[in-house]
C-alpha cells in the first residue's frame, strides 16, 4: 500500500475543513428557521433565536393544523403535484427522445421551437385568455398543461438520451421492437438516473408554485397549500381561506413566516434523500459514451 504524501495529507485536511464549513453554512439557515418556528414572538423580535427555540411556542402550528381548509389545500397540492409531474414527465420524455435522434428530418426546427420559448413567451394576459377559452380554469389542468415542459429539463434529457449507446437500440430493432417498445423497454430502464432527477425538478417546481393557482383558481377550496400559507403571511382571508386563523395571527406574527417555510419544505426534504443518489449515477452515465 502506497503511503500518502505529506502534500496529499495537507490537501485532504484543507478539503475536509472547507467542506465542513460549507455544510455548516448550508445547514444553519434551515436550523434557524426551524428554531424560529417553535419560538415565541418576543424572542424572535429581540434576535435571541439562533439554533435552539426560545420561549417554546406551538400556537402557530395549532392555528394552521386546526383549520380544515389547510388540510384540503394540502391535499390539493399533493394532487396538483402528482398530476402535473406525471404529465410533464410524459411530454418531456417523448419530446427529448425524438430530439435525440440525429437522423430525424426537421430536428433542427423542433429544437429551435423549444429553445425559442426560453426567451419569448406569450405573456400573462394571452396565457390567461387561452386557459380561460379552453375551459381549464378551476381544474388541475390549468396548472399542469401550461407548465408541462421545461425547456431546460428537455435539453438535459435530450443530452442524456444522446449519450446512450446506439448499438442497444439497433439490436432491439433487429429483435423486432417498435419505437415505443425501444423507449419503454430499453431506453427508460437505462435512464432511471435522469428520470428520477427530472421528477424531482418538476415536483419541487409544482409543489412550490402558487401563482398559477392564484391566477386560475376562483374558489378557496381549490387552492394549493402555498396560497393558503401566503394568505396567512399577508393576513389575507380571501374566500375564507384563512378565516379560522386570522383572529389569532396577531399573536404569532413574528414566527408565521418560519412556520410556512417549514410546512412547505418538509415533504420535499423528506423525499430528496431517496432521490439524491441518482444525481451521481446520472453524471456518471452521462459521461460515458458507448
Amino acid at each position: 500500500m502506497v503511503k500518502p504524501s505529506r502534500s496529499y495529507r495537507v490537501f485532504q485536511g484543507v478539503n475536509g475543513i472547507v467542506l465542513t464549513l460549507v455544510v455548516i453554512v448550508t445547514l444553519y439557515p434551515f436550523a434557524n428557521i426551524i428554531a424560529r418556528s417553535f419560538s415565541a414572538e418576543r424572542q424572535i423580535r429581540a434576535g435571541e433565536v439562533t439554533l435552539w427555540p426560545k420561549g417554546f411556542n406551538l400556537t402557530t402550528y395549532k392555528i394552521v393544523f386546526q383549520d380544515s381548509m389547510f388540510w384540503r389545500n394540502y391535499g390539493n397540492t399533493v394532487l396538483y403535484t402528482v398530476v402535473a409531474t406525471a404529465v410533464a414527465m410524459v411530454l418531456t420524455t417523448c419530446y427529448a427522445y425524438v430530439l435525440s435522434k440525429k437522423h430525424l428530418k426537421g430536428r433542427g426546427v423542433l429544437v429551435g421551437v423549444a429553445v425559442f420559448t426560453m426567451f419569448f413567451t406569450g405573456g400573462l394576459i394571452p396565457n390567461y385568455v387561452l386557459v380561460t377559452s379552453l375551459g381549464l380554469k378551476n381544474s388541475v389542468w390549468a396548472i399542469a398543461l401550461p407548465n408541462a415542459i421545461s425547456v431546460f429539463n428537455l435539453l438535459v434529457m435530450k443530452a442524456f438520451f444522446e449519450s446512450l449507446p446506439t448499438e442497444l437500440e439497433e439490436a432491439a430493432q433487429i429483435d423486432g421492437l417498435s419505437t415505443y417498445g425501444i423507449l419503454l423497454r430499453i431506453v427508460l430502464p437505462l435512464s432511471k438516473a435522469v428520470v428520477a432527477t427530472m421528477v424531482l425538478f418538476y415536483s419541487v417546481s409544482f409543489w412550490n408554485s402558487w401563482f398559477s393557482a392564484f391566477l386560475y383558481m376562483d374558489k378557496s377550496e381549490l387552492m394549493p397549500v402555498t396560497v393558503y400559507l401566503r394568505n396567512l403571511i399577508s393576513g389575507a382571508t380571501t374566500g375564507g381561506n384563512a378565516g379560522a386563523a386570522d383572529a389569532q395571527l396577531s399573536q404569532v406574527g413574528a414566527n408565521i413566516q418560519a412556520v410556512t417555510i417549514v410546512l412547505t419544505s418538509l415533504p420535499i426534504l423528506c423525499v430528496y434523500p431517496f432521490v439524491q443518489r441518482y444525481f451521481v449515477s446520472g453524471v456518471t452515465l452521462g459521461a460515458v459514451k458507448g
